[in-house]
């Protein structure tokens, strides 16, 4: 099978598919990689490591190829040059690429988003989502810190102590509990909650405290938190107000893909925290844990200065383009047959769920609604 890297093209988007140093393991599995020159420039990765890898420099690697491998949707000027049958496998926001899945469903291409990968133990080295969000846990922990003018660890000196920063972190999932784990190991307090049973015990197990509110608890599918109510949202906004105003940092991380991110923090709780507090809001990108933020902008409110996540991985891209890759090659092993063949087995759970289109037909359930919806101007959306 003829397997194409992109060079991705959207703006801001620094990491690649596939990096040198798994190249060789798609050959091993009968594939043939062709890579668009200047694709791992991003992520410090040079064509001539592609080349010294095995992988073929081609300016065009795509009118051939049966998969195609991005980390962004593909621009929809060289989806229309695929042809029918080819696989395509990157993150694909359906809410907001409907044209492109629509060009995928009349082309008769096969179209993977990896944020569809089941989250079932067989599928765990396939999920790009929780290997990004590693990365962008990691990078709001040190953002905060510098950001933060004061030490984060206590230290004690001659001239008197300092005492460690406060940190807290909302949102305990992969990056959240990355984000905990890292501003511990630069010596800060920190303080986490999570509307799930069972964070409050992987809080612990990272060294911080797990902040306890008198509400019940919203365990969802896969891992995440079901939505909650306006009134419930409120209410926690009130409780969780004290621990904002004392903290030093914050950083918030609920975020469900496909989904606005749900208001934690507002305006007036930020406007409650002391001079030279810091505020990242990992979730700006997706509408935003905390009111105010922007993504790609540090803004100021009241005396603290909120930082907007805007595409985090992709800040950190070599170690996440190795991480996707691993990902990429491994939803890629599932899909190889004998000799390096296309295998599709629909009866395979996680390609079955990865699918959004085949064979002229979008399978993703809700992304197939969105498509027959009315829009505002009429006809079909």
């Amino acid at each position: 099978m003829r397997v194409a890297v992109t060079r991705e093209t959207r703006e801001g988007e620094t990491r690649v598919a596939m990096v040198p140093e798994l190249v060789a393991k798609l050959s091993a599995l009968g594939h043939e990689v062709l890579v668009e020159p200047g694709a791992g420039a991003g992520a410090l990765h040079t064509d001539e490591a592609y080349a010294a890898a095995g992988a073929v420099l081609a300016d065009d690697p795509y009118s051939d190829a049966e998969l195609v491998c991005s980390v962004q949707p593909l621009p929809r000027d060289l989806a229309r040059r695929l042809a029918s049958g080819t696989v395509t496998v990157s993150f694909l926001p359906t809410a907001a690429e409907l044209d492109l899945v629509r060009d995928y469903r009349d082309l008769g291409v096969t179209a993977l988003a990896m944020e569809l990968v089941p989250r079932i133990s067989r599928a765990q080295s396939m999920d790009a989502l929780s290997s990004q969000s590693l990365v962008s846990g990691y990078r709001c922990a040190v953002v905060c810190a510098g950001l933060l003018r004061r030490f984060l660890p206590l230290n004690m000196t001659a001239a008197g102590t300092v005492p460690p920063a406060e940190v807290v972190v909302l949102g305990a999932g992969v990056a959240g509990l990355q984000a905990i784990a890292t501003a511990r190991r630069l010596g800060a307090v920190v303080k986490a909650y999570d509307v799930r049973a069972a964070a409050a015990e992987e809080i612990r197990s990272m060294g911080a405290q797990a902040i306890e509110l008198d509400l019940p608890t919203l365990d969802g599918a896969g891992g995440y938190a079901r939505e909650m109510t306006e009134e419930r949202a409120a209410l926690q906004r009130e409780l969780l107000a004290p621990y904002v105003a004392a903290a030093d940092g914050l950083i918030t991380t609920a975020a469900v893909p496909g989904r606005t991110a749900p208001v934690l923090v507002t305006r007036g709780m930020v406007e409650a925290m002391s001079a030279g507090s810091v505020v990242v809001d990992l979730a700006a990108d997706s509408g935003g844990n905390v009111e105010g933020s922007v993504p790609g902008e540090v803004v100021r409110v009241g005396r603290a200065q909120v930082w907007g996540g805007r595409n985090v991985p992709a800040q950190m891209p070599e170690p996440a383009s190795r991480l996707y890759a691993q990902n990429v090659l491994n939803l890629v092993a599932l899909l190889s047959g004998d000799a390096g063949s296309l295998s599709l087995d629909w009866d395979d759970e996680i390609i079955a769920g990865a699918c959004v289109t085949h064979d002229g037909v979008v399978r993703h359930e809700p992304t197939a609604r969105l498509l027959d919806a009315p829009d505002p101007e009429g006809g079909l959306a």
